[in-house]
């Protein structure tokens, strides 16, 4: 779907895992670069390690920094400031010291306000301001995300030169979530 949507590449980040990144790098080409990553749940909220090559499995939020920085990966603060998810990193100022970019636009935000205040904290702190489609289902992925000239896409992070470029995912695509996560723990008790 990466390539029928002209994506030049993808990033892959599963809850709290590699798995899913480690198989879609098969699928790499020169035209589809593949990065694997991994939100993960940490005690303060997600936070998303890209440019991974091992699990992260704690939950403490600068054991998982550390983690991600010894990777050589980089620290991005999805979806912060959105109420609508219980799992949001709310970053506070001395945690800016740690991260890289926040993601000023998610496509799966349900009241852009969330977004506006990202990309505003961002600034704040002179972050580098990164776009996730966030997608749960094909019909989401490339609905966001960034462009930049750099070949080397860890290097364009942190050199801050990538602008971004998203769209709303569709109301629909958050009630079919609710019905599958709601299936999944129905199924599981059988």
């Amino acid at each position: 779907m990466a390539k029928k949507r002209g994506l030049n590449g993808i990033a892959i980040t599963d809850h709290n895992t590699i798995k899913g990144g480690i198989e879609a790098k098969k699928y790499e080409t020169d035209d589809l670069k593949v990065i694997i990553g991994s939100e993960i749940m940490t005690e303060k909220g997600e936070i998303i390690g890209l440019f991974l090559s091992e699990e992260i499995t704690s939950i403490n939020v600068q054991v998982v920094i550390d983690e991600i920085k010894d990777q050589n990966g980089v620290v991005i603060i999805p979806h912060p400031f959105d109420q609508m998810r219980h799992s949001s990193f709310q970053p506070e100022d001395e945690d800016m010291k740690f991260i890289d970019c926040v993601e000023g636009f998610n496509s799966r935000c349900l009241f852009q306000k969330y977004n506006k205040k990202a990309k505003e904290y961002a600034k704040k702190h002179d972050l580098v301001i990164t776009a996730g489609s966030d997608a749960h289902f094909l019909n989401e992925i490339g609905n966001a995300g960034i462009i930049t000239e750099i070949e080397d896409i860890r290097e364009a992070f942190l050199e801050k030169d990538i602008n971004i470029f998203g769209k709303s995912s569709s109301y629909l695509n958050h009630g079919f979530t609710k019905a599958l996560k709601l299936w999944r723990k129905t199924n599981s008790y059988i």
